[in-house]
């Protein structure tokens, strides 16, 4: 059966009454109404949305679906990794308790446990320990998403990305291997953020009504928003391959391969910064500038490529994978700037 053969099955007709001379009264499915425990007095909630329909749903609307609180049963010769990406599914969708608990009588294995709260402090965004005990390990998230909305999250995971490239290429310059480190330990951040970014995307594109408070006008934008944190995260990962790269160059860059490197480096920086710009002031010429950019970081690319052939046999490989990196964040500035294209294409329309 087709979507549209089952929307149709969904679909009654009903006229619209009028009493008291003033008042508009449409009556509402009985199966409807019986399904959802609704009597007479029962309260509703009426919302409009933005394209003019209007939606009507309980007060308790989706209690008894959505479980606030997670159970996840480990024993001791269960990989940490495994227990640590099902406690990340639960926190991604939605679930504001997790508790983590050891199988029968025994207890969390030390390294579980420490996994755990290591990746809790260090990855999910708002969320505190609130039990540790031998046999259970309890995480809670205590944010609410009106105090850290998407565009906020994802500005801070942009910032970092943007200042991590730099910091890397400060980090090949200098060949300094310590800038190098810092700008890996660093990724860790960004990671954070975007992990919080999907949890709120996947609880407006389940409940159209907090839409609104996590920062997003209308819900079609979550695929959007969803697609330019991957973006922004695969620009930090990139900013780290540099720094790893240069942490296994043995010598300073030769004078002419630096500057093109520096040249490609600036122009990717500048797109992907742009790209971002362009999304927050919703300005659809903005984005279509950084695209047309791209074709220059190509040139930029290869003119850095051919220069590798003047270097050592043992850093070729390095460096041209550090060059590749360097285009790619410019490729991803593209592609953010292609999704506000599609997001803000009417501005544009007559």
């Amino acid at each position: 059966m087709t979507t549209k053969a089952v929307e149709k099955l969904n679909e009654e007709q009903r006229k619209l009454q009028v009493t008291g001379g003033s008042t508009y009264i449409l009556s509402l499915p009985k199966n409807w109404a019986t399904r959802n425990d609704l009597k007479r007095g029962s309260s509703m909630i009426l919302r409009e949305e933005d394209d003019g329909t209007l939606s009507i749903s309980p007060t308790k609307f989706g209690k008894k679906e959505k479980k606030d609180e997670a159970y996840i049963k480990t024993n001791p010769n269960d990989n940490p990794n495994t227990t640590m990406r099902t406690a990340i599914s639960a926190y991604l969708n939605g679930y504001n308790i997790m508790h983590i608990r050891a199988q029968g009588q025994k207890s969390l294995s030390i390294k579980t446990r420490n996994h755990l709260k290591n990746f809790a402090r260090n990855y999910l965004v708002g969320t505190e320990i609130v039990t540790d005990t031998p046999n259970e390990l309890t995480l809670q998230v205590l944010l609410n998403y009106p105090e850290l909305t998407v565009q906020n999250a994802l500005s801070r995971m942009s910032i970092i990305a943007s200042s991590m490239q730099k910091e890397a290429l400060t980090a090949l310059n200098n060949l300094d291997y310590q800038s190098a480190k810092a700008v890996i330990e660093t990724d860790r951040e960004v990671n954070r953020f975007g992990l919080y970014v999907v949890r709120l995307l996947k609880l407006a594109v389940s409940n159209p009504r907090i839409v609104k408070d996590i920062g997003l006008n209308a819900q079609k934008e979550c695929i959007g928003y969803r697609l330019i944190a991957k973006a922004v995260e695969r620009t930090a990962d990139h900013a780290t391959k540099m720094a790893e790269n240069t942490l296994l160059l043995k010598e300073p860059v030769n004078t002419d391969l630096l500057e093109k490197i520096n040249q490609l480096s600036s122009l990717a920086n500048t797109m992907f910064e742009k790209s971002i710009e362009s999304l927050f002031k919703q300005d659809f010429n903005l984005a279509e500038s950084v695209i047309e950019k791209l074709e220059q970081s190509h040139k930029f690319e290869k003119e850095a490529i051919l220069l590798t052939h003047n270097v050592k046999l043992e850093e070729i490989v390095n460096l041209r994978l550090l060059i590749e990196s360097v285009q790619r964040i410019a490729e991803y500035a593209s592609d953010i700037s292609e999704v506000v294209l599609n997001m803000t294409v009417e501005s544009v329309l007559s």
